[in-house]
């Protein structure tokens, strides 16, 4: 029997088509419910001040690169979104002193724009603010060559072929309203999906590859990255995909309440702590990953009490 209609976009699957005694329960649940949602392999974190919050996220790149060795090589996969904590990870280097010779980095995404990957001079561009929010800030003498940053490309064997032989120790993220990590969004309904969205199994073969952007996460770029200018926005992206996110050791997954809203946090956070996976909210395919942290900025969790503004 075909689900629900999404009552965002009929065409596309999203968070609005699953069961709505689920959507009910996840919006009932209390902070210090979330807390107490950890499970052996899922670990719920929280955070009082943002000094702490994005300290502690830059620090997962510090723990990382540490491990590196010219014999084992070390990487950690970053996001844009957020990217307060990439400052304070270049600080750190500098501060610290860390050679990161054999350290690697991957960027999640980037946009995808008439047939190729945004150019690093465009606006939106992520490696673009990759360079300049982090790596152009650690002194040469401690910075990675820049054959140990991997950003994805339109052509995408070279970025999925960097994955061999480097331990990615961890992969951070944030939560889009989408419920997606890096752009891994659901999909259109359409064809075979048409009735229903496509099972875990088959979204877990999915590698770095192009996608079409969902309209709530185009328009979410528009408000956190471009004042509100949808037309700003590209409609396709690149994005790393389950088949690289479970070759990291850990998935680190970053709540600070400026990127996904209380609902958002509360529905992820209770479907992967039940195993509840729906490619409707492809963050909840995480349920299956060995080692998941999310973690909270308290303040940021909100309310979904009824407020009319």
């Amino acid at each position: 029997m075909p689900r629900k209609l999404s009552s965002i976009a009929p065409d596309w699957w999203d968070y609005t088509t699953l069961d709505t005694a689920l959507i009910e329960e996840a919006a009932r649940l209390t902070p210090d419910q979330m807390r107490s949602l950890s499970r052996p392999g899922f670990n719920v974190v929280f955070y009082d001040t943002l000094e702490e919050f994005y300290l502690a996220e830059a620090l997962e790149y510090i723990t990382a690169w540490r491990q590196s060795t010219p014999d084992n090589p070390v990487g950690i996969c970053g996001p844009i979104g957020p990217t307060e904590q990439l400052p304070l990870v270049a600080r750190l280097v500098n501060e610290l002193g860390i050679s990161l010779k054999s350290a690697h980095f991957w960027g999640m995404d980037e946009w995808f724009i008439d047939g190729k990957e945004a150019p690093s001079d465009h606006p939106l561009s992520f490696e673009k603010a990759d360079r300049q929010l982090c790596f152009s800030r650690i002194r040469k003498e401690l910075v990675m060559p820049d054959e140990n940053l991997h950003f994805p490309k339109a052509d995408t064997e070279a970025y999925r072929k960097s994955w061999e032989g480097v331990r990615c120790a961890v992969m951070q993220g944030g939560q889009g309203d989408i419920k997606h990590w890096a752009f891994n969004d659901p999909p259109k309904r359409e064809g075979k999906y048409a009735d229903n969205p496509p099972t875990p199994g088959e979204y877990r073969q999915l590698a770095t590859r192009v996608v079409d952007l969902h309209p709530i996460t185009i328009a979410q770029n528009a408000r956190t990255s471009g004042g509100g200018n949808i037309a700003l926005v590209p409609t396709k992206a690149l994005t790393v995909g389950p088949v690289e996110t479970w070759q990291a050791e850990k998935v680190s997954i970053w709540h600070a309440g400026t990127h996904d809203n209380p609902f958002g946090q509360r529905l992820t956070t209770y479907m992967i702590s039940q195993r509840i996976m729906d490619t409707s909210v492809p963050m909840s395919l995480l349920a299956d990953h060995p080692n998941v942290q999310f973690n909270f900025y308290r303040p940021g969790i909100g309310t979904c009490e009824v407020e009319m503004h």
